[in-house]
């Protein structure tokens, strides 16, 4: 990298920090069982209350959030017991192989890819295993850019034995999901998504029927990931283990911001960021891979006669651009554009333009700045709140 060099990042996962957090996490580094890190630690557990919208702790541990599912599934669950699984992308893949590798007996919804899982399967698929324990899902599939409906599948298990597991790794912070209110049992959540901070830290929000189950469960084997360890530690104002001390330097700060801001102005800009992105790419007469998309990012069909491999490699070398190719069966076949973290309407400008620029380099015709007209008339024609 050299002096001309700006990169842009625009993955969905790591994502831009903001300064003031970069800042944050320079601080030197206290120990982790002083009474000033205590001071520290209460604070981030009532700001991380406002941000799940819950009145209980949340819990964090020192991993991605790929850890904290695993947590889930080893706290929760007794080896052969039966859980549904949504699987309809590369991370509701994921629920299923953690299952299987904790011995459980995962019940697999299959969902097409792109599309979001029916309200009335979810429901039958219940009342044919009425032994099930829980149901796993995600709240936003990030590999095809999917919102599940998991309020309307709360409604059909919080009265139930059924736990509701909701990966929210790219949806917490995002869009609406109050944990208390909507009835969910365990949400997981990871730094380097909406909260604009580098991988590290995980997060586990889990319900009173959740923590019983967890004080019930002692056959499934853990020990960093106990949620029991944590919970005894946090009523002392500490840690079971050393924490990622500088990453909740960023943490608190991020949490400041984010209080300061407010939760329903946060939503509505990552709302703005996500439709100015989809009116360029409909502009260009491009086709949105997620039939029922999330706010956290914009997924498009690579046109037919295009490379994906060599569109994405261009965009990244040439451009200096990073986004997001598609996973597992949808590679080379999609582009994934992010709206997580420290964005801003101008980074949705340069997205379109440098995929408008890499496309036509390709070959491919499109009508050359009309997918970033679309989007600045969309910032002109709608406010932030």
């Amino acid at each position: 990298m050299n002096l001309l060099d700006k990169k842009v990042l625009l993955a969905p996962g790591p994502v831009p920090v903001p300064p003031q957090a970069l800042l944050a996490m320079a601080k030197p580094v206290i120990h982790h069982r002083l009474p000033e890190f205590s001071a520290i630690l209460n604070k981030i557990r009532e700001d991380l209350k406002y941000l799940f919208q819950t009145t209980k702790d949340v819990l964090f541990f020192a991993s991605s959030g790929t850890g904290a599912m695993e947590a889930c599934v080893a706290n929760l669950f007794k080896p052969k017991e039966k859980v549904i699984v949504v699987r309809g992308g590369k991370f509701g893949e994921r629920w299923g192989e953690l299952a299987e590798t904790y011995g459980l007996n995962p019940i697999y919804i299959d969902v097409t890819w792109g599309e979001a899982v029916s309200l009335e399967t979810v429901k039958k698929t219940l009342e044919e295993n009425p032994d099930a324990r829980g149901l796993l899902i995600q709240a936003h599939e990030t590999s095809t850019g999917v919102k599940h409906p998991v309020a309307e599948i709360a409604a059909l298990t919080r009265n139930t034995e059924v736990l509701l597991v909701v990966d929210a790794i790219s949806a917490l912070g995002v869009y609406p999901l109050p944990f208390d209110e909507l009835g969910i049992d365990a949400m997981v959540a990871g730094s380097q998504k909406s909260l604009a901070l580098p991988p590290g830290l995980s997060f586990v929000a889990l319900s009173d029927k959740a923590w019983q189950r967890v004080e019930e469960n002692n056959e499934s084997p853990r020990y960093y990931f106990d949620f029991r360890k944590e919970k005894k530690a946090l009523a002392k104002e500490t840690t079971a283990f050393t924490p990622a001390v500088s990453l909740l330097y960023g943490l608190s700060e991020i949490l400041n911001r984010i209080k300061e801001v407010g939760l329903p102005s946060l939503f509505a800009h990552y709302k703005r960021l996500s439709e100015a992105c989809r009116a360029g790419v409909k502009a260009l007469g491009l086709e949105l891979f997620a039939k029922t998309p999330c706010e956290a990012l914009t997924i498009i069909k690579v046109p037919e006669g295009v490379d994906g491999l060599k569109l994405m490699k261009l965009m990244r070398e040439k451009y200096q651009v990073t986004m997001a190719g598609g996973q597992a069966k949808l590679k080379g076949k999609v582009v994934r554009i992010a709206h997580l973290g420290y964005q801003g309407p101008l980074d949705v400008i340069v997205a379109l333009a440098t995929f408008e620029m890499a496309l036509t380099e390709l070959g491919y015709k499109i009508p050359l700045g009309a997918g970033v007209a679309a989007a600045q008339k969309y910032f002109l024609e709608t406010e932030e709140e």
